[in-house]
């Protein structure tokens, strides 16, 4: 069933009118009020991720050059590779919750005044 109907308008955090201006953006990121949202992002972001790569890594190199180690038994068929592997995993999981509770509380409420304060300005 073919409809000719136009698509319904974009909506969400990610849209604001089309009247903003280039200079109207430059001036929202030069702001105090988006550095300290960049500021809280960057600060979650940057420390988190440091520390999932060196744990990875961690996990890469003993795989390769602790063979010994990480084949050690530690009940039944389980070995230390194992359970390192099904950590990294765990890892991925309880970081990305992690992340997704710090937005919510930390840089969505920023983020949404920064949209408001843009769409009041703009009169929309």
């Amino acid at each position: 069933m073919a409809t000719n109907a136009p698509p319904p308008p974009p909506s969400g955090i990610d849209t604001l009118p089309a009247q903003l201006t280039t200079q109207q953006f430059t001036e929202v990121q030069e702001s105090a009020e988006f550095g300290e949202l960049r500021r809280a992002y960057r600060s979650f972001a940057f420390p988190l991720t440091v520390a999932f790569i060196a744990w990875y890594l961690l996990f890469v190199l003993l795989s390769s050059y602790a063979g010994g180690f990480m084949g050690t038994k530690l009940f039944g068929n389980v070995n230390v590779a194992l359970v390192f592997g099904v950590a990294q995993f765990v890892s991925t999981f309880l970081i990305a919750w992690f992340y997704a509770r710090y937005a919510a509380g930390k840089l969505d409420p920023r983020a949404e005044a920064i949209k408001s304060r843009m769409q009041r300005e703009t009169g929309a």
